[in-house]
């Protein structure tokens, strides 16, 4: 799953990353690095502008709300649980069907972060004994420092209690996809921790590769059993992942230094 990230890069070297053509900069987001649902977040994605004469798709950088709300329900209370669409299922289930076939984004992040329970408390577990589980969290990143770029979707939703003119009469919100964990072996491993994606968590979000961009963004792309080649797997050994201080599990705490790679585990967290 993906339920935690970090977006630190400035807009002006997204826009010239991900080609943008057109982005507000009264909407520039201040580095996050401990995004968590339900914040604004910044996707790229192809649509034409509003109250323009020029049909043609324009590549965008919007920021949105992390936490899909479609676009067909009477509140946006469920948002916040609707952070996750999965590859498998994507296009048949009916919160994301649609927009798979006609909304896609991208969700530019540094990496992601996930929990690992520690063996010392899985043991715990599984003796019954009644102890919160402390868990390890990993930052996962591309290990050549590029952009990870998460396949997402966005949907808009209208606020029928309020006026046309309201500023919040519109939600713009996202979900990112993800897929099974990679199996393979990581590009960069910490030397006492996880060898592969899949020995941290089953779920991983999935990373576009730059040659499927224009094609993920494309919205004159809509048949569902062509773009569901597009959700494949990158390819294996892209990936490092180390482990960093449990401070990023209170999302109030929110600085580079929660990007820090630590030398090993926390005490009581061992992989």
């Amino acid at each position: 799953m993906c339920g935690r990230y970090s977006a630190s890069r400035r807009p002006e070297d997204l826009a010239g990353i991900f080609e943008v053509e057109k982005w507000e900069p009264e909407e520039t987001l201040a580095p996050d690095y401990n995004v968590a649902p339900t914040k604004e977040v910044y996707a790229v994605l192809d649509r034409p502008l509003k109250d323009a004469d020029d049909p043609r798709p324009v590549r965008q950088l919007r920021t949105l709300k992390w936490g899909l709300v479609p676009s067909w329900s009477k509140t946006p209370e469920g948002g916040a649980r609707m952070i996750n669409a999965r590859a498998e299922t994507v296009h048949e289930k009916p919160s994301y069907r649609r927009a798979f076939t006609s909304r896609r984004c991208i969700l530019p992040a540094d990496g992601y972060y996930e929990w690992v329970t520690g063996t010392q408390e899985r043991e715990l577990e599984v003796e019954g004994k009644k102890k919160r589980p402390r868990k390890q969290p990993y930052f996962v990143t591309p290990a050549d420092g590029s952009v990870f770029a998460m396949a997402g979707l966005y949907e808009f939703w209208r606020d029928k209690t309020l006026p046309d003119d309201h500023p919040q009469a519109w939600w713009v919100t996202c979900s990112v996809i993800t897929t099974e964990a990679e199996q393979s072996p990581l590009a960069v491993s910490p030397a006492d921790g996880p060898r592969a994606l899949a020995e941290i968590h089953p779920r991983m979000p999935l990373m576009l590769t730059p040659d499927r961009w224009d094609s993920w963004l494309d919205p004159s792309r809509t048949d569902a059993d062509d773009l569901r080649e597009l959700l494949a797997p990158p390819p294996a050994g892209l990936m490092r992942a180390y482990p960093v201080a449990t401070a990023v599990s209170n999302v109030r705490n929110n600085g580079p230094e929660l990007l820090k790679e630590l030398e090993g585990p926390e005490e009581g967290t061992l992989f």
